[in-house]
């Protein structure tokens, strides 16, 4: 299986590189304000937003063929790079501790969650304070042109957190309804992240809009495997399984289960999923009915189905090891257990 210290290796030295931009920029002046950041900052997981701008970055930039042994050990991307691959990862990360705390959530990635060790209204400040601190060294860059591109990405997060509550309070996620959430939930995010990686290095037009549907492609595949992983209890996610039920979250293999059921027997499952919040017998009779009835197996080929449109996207560019990390990146979300 590939692993992300395979994909990170052409950027080595510039993921190196960003992590200290990222320390160096992220500094609190209070004691518990520090504390918090920096437990927050050391929880940032895999970092698929930054790798993704500087993958993007080092490819649109790399025309010429370029052996993999001659790369990564040296920085590659600029300032420019770091700045563009920070709007989006601090973007992520608030919004993470975030939701949270609309989750009640009291772990995240295997640790406690940030409202679970500082209570929700100090986790809501910390989101916030990262938030303020990332557009204001934004705007101090005067890269006014990375800041105008991921101006929306706040928002469309915004629209997606209440679209998916509304429709969990009315137990009628449909799959155009689904879709619509993934994609400003998780999918115009890392769109954005490939994106702004392209923009960074003057990439033409077309080829910033190229990166923006691969990363959008690649989105909507993370969320299917990530919904799908919920239904396996023996996932290494560091969340429990079957979470999604208990929080009354449809998604696609519920989705797929439902759409090929009667009325009567979609009454029944929307019956057992009120029931999921209290009742594990509940969550164990739908975890059964959507594994059993291909809900999962249809949920994996619709994701592979947005794998194999992201790689053909990627087609377009020389053959470079950025382009093979990019590839590489494409079969870690479709084979990823975690």
């Amino acid at each position: 299986m590939i692993t992300i210290d395979e994909i990170r290796r052409p950027i080595a030295a510039d993921l190196e590189a960003f992590d200290s931009f990222i320390a160096d920029n992220f500094n609190a002046e209070g004691d518990l304000m520090q504390e918090m950041l920096t437990y927050a900052l050391s929880s940032r997981g895999k970092g698929v937003r930054p790798m993704l701008s500087l993958l993007a970055a080092s490819m649109s930039k790399q025309k010429e063929e370029l052996h993999s042994e001659e790369c990564g050990k040296e920085r590659n991307c600029s300032k420019r790079t770091y700045l563009a691959a920070m709007l989006v990862e601090m973007i992520h990360t608030a919004s993470l501790i975030h939701d949270d705390v609309l989750d009640e959530a009291d772990e995240r990635r295997g640790k406690p969650s940030v409202n679970a060790k500082w209570q929700s209204n100090m986790a809501i400040i910390l989101g916030d304070y990262i938030l303020a601190r990332t557009m204001s060294l934004g705007m101090a860059s005067a890269q006014y042109d990375l800041i105008s591109y991921i101006g929306t990405a706040m928002a469309t997060l915004c629209e997606g957190e209440v679209l998916q509550s509304q429709h969990a309070q009315c137990f009628d996620t449909t799959r155009n309804d689904y879709f619509e959430i993934i994609y400003q939930k998780t999918a115009s995010l890392l769109g954005v992240s490939a994106a702004l990686g392209a923009l960074s290095v003057g990439a033409s037009r077309e080829e910033v809009d190229r990166m923006r549907k691969f990363g959008e492609a690649i989105g909507i595949a993370f969320q299917i495997q990530d919904d799908i992983l919920d239904y396996n209890r023996e996932n290494n996610t560091g969340k429990p399984a079957n979470n999604d039920l208990r929080e009354h979250k449809i998604t696609l293999p519920l989705i797929e289960v439902m759409e090929r059921s009667s009325e009567e027997r979609r009454k029944e499952i929307i019956d057992l999923l009120r029931r999921c919040h209290e009742d594990e017998a509940a969550v164990d009779e739908l975890q059964r009915i959507v594994t059993e009835e291909g809900g999962v197996a249809h949920a994996a080929e619709t994701m592979q189905a947005y794998i194999a449109r992201a790689m053909h996207l990627l087609s377009k560019y020389p053959d470079t090891p950025y382009r093979a990390s990019l590839m590489k990146l494409c079969a870690y979300i479709a084979e990823r257990d975690r």
